[in-house]
């Protein structure tokens, strides 16, 4: 079994969580990252976390001739794709910044991967692709928008990925579409560490809790909701993880199963949902967070945000069927290890 994996973007925080899951797994792990929103320290504790060092290039996913060198160097079974830009306010600002690194960044990946016959693929894609729902729980099958240039890039390589496989059979691609990833390491060595204030709920709310940030706004209290506030499906990020090993494990046995034939099946485009399948209340996070951190979350309400939608949880029965996967941890396990990654790192990886 060829068991390397590149790992674009391992670096951040999704990735960081799956390199650990893909080593204990039994996975050999090769991280690329520009660590353009990321830290040369992640990758250290990592490396301790393991007991061994990490195999970590720096290199950007639009630099095809860096890519060439690391797939001539390397024998991989496939990669996943996490490198790409994720701030939905600042996508707005900047689109082409957006469409440059997630779009063409992850052509000019697949056209390298095409070179040295590496037809695996597992794409960090978003719930975001489903815009607003028009049924709750979502499907995989479920319609398909986006309101901002983030979600536009997600969906365009979802669209590349799936035209891909319809011209080619030997692809198998999987884009996993993650709800919304919080929590962190047991360990509290490794968590989100966002560059400037927080795009995300949970961070925003434990750096309230560590006194980093003087309240929380809460955007939009008059939602048809069961408080009034968002609700979203929160899945803890070593859950996430573990959802990746599952898909590459899933990709594993589809290659050895086709390997004795001479057809060349694959599992062609296969999107699948990462989610818990349950919704959470903006205001019950702040609950669950005041209950395990025992610290006061002031918070105020504010105008409901441009593109933000009342409610949003998966299904997450393909996952469950095909992967043999699903989501283990509760709302207050995730409060729990984001308040020791917190408490234990104040300033991130600074």
């Amino acid at each position: 079994m060829k068991n390397k994996i590149l790992v674009t973007g391992g670096a951040g925080y999704i990735g960081t969580h799956t390199c650990i899951a893909l080593h204990e797994a039994g996975y050999e792990v090769v991280v690329y990252d520009n660590l353009s929103n990321s830290s040369r320290e992640a990758i250290n504790r990592i490396s301790t976390l393991i007991g061994q060092p990490i195999d970590f290039i720096e290199g950007d996913i639009r630099d095809a001739n860096m890519l060439r060198e690391v797939f001539a160097a390397h024998q991989f079974f496939g990669v996943i794709h996490f490198a790409g830009l994720k701030a939905v306010g600042e996508s707005v600002a900047k689109p082409l910044l957006y469409y440059n690194n997630n779009v063409s960044g992850t052509i000019t990946l697949l056209q390298v991967m095409a070179e040295y016959d590496v037809k695996n693929l597992v794409f960090s894609s978003s719930a975001t692709v489903y815009g607003d729902p028009e049924t709750l729980p979502i499907d995989e099958v479920s319609a398909r928008s986006c309101t901002n240039p983030y979600g536009q890039s997600k969906l365009a390589v979802e669209h590349i990925l799936e035209d891909l496989a319809v011209s080619d059979a030997s692809w198998s691609l999987i884009p996993l579409r993650y709800f919304n990833p919080v929590g962190a390491h047991p360990s509290g060595q490794i968590g989100e560490d966002p560059n400037d204030i927080p795009n995300n709920l949970m961070p925003y709310i434990s750096q309230v809790a560590v006194g980093k940030l003087e309240m929380l706004s809460i955007f939009g209290n008059d939602y048809p909701t069961v408080d009034g506030t968002g609700v979203r499906d929160f899945i803890h990020v070593t859950d996430l993880a573990q959802g990746h090993v599952a898909a590459l494990n899933y990709l594993q046995q589809h290659a050895s199963s086709k390997s004795g034939s001479d057809t060349a099946s694959s599992v062609g485009f296969l999107p699948i949902n990462l989610g818990t399948g349950k919704g959470t209340s903006v205001l019950d996070l702040v609950a669950a967070f005041t209950k395990v951190s025992k610290q006061p979350i002031p918070y105020q309400f504010a105008a409901r945000r441009a593109g933000d939608i009342a409610s949003c949880y998966a299904s997450a029965d393909k996952a469950k069927e095909l992967l043999g996967w699903e989501a283990k941890l509760s709302i207050t396990d995730m409060c729990q290890d984001t308040w020791r990654w917190q408490s234990m790192n104040p300033n991130g990886y600074k």
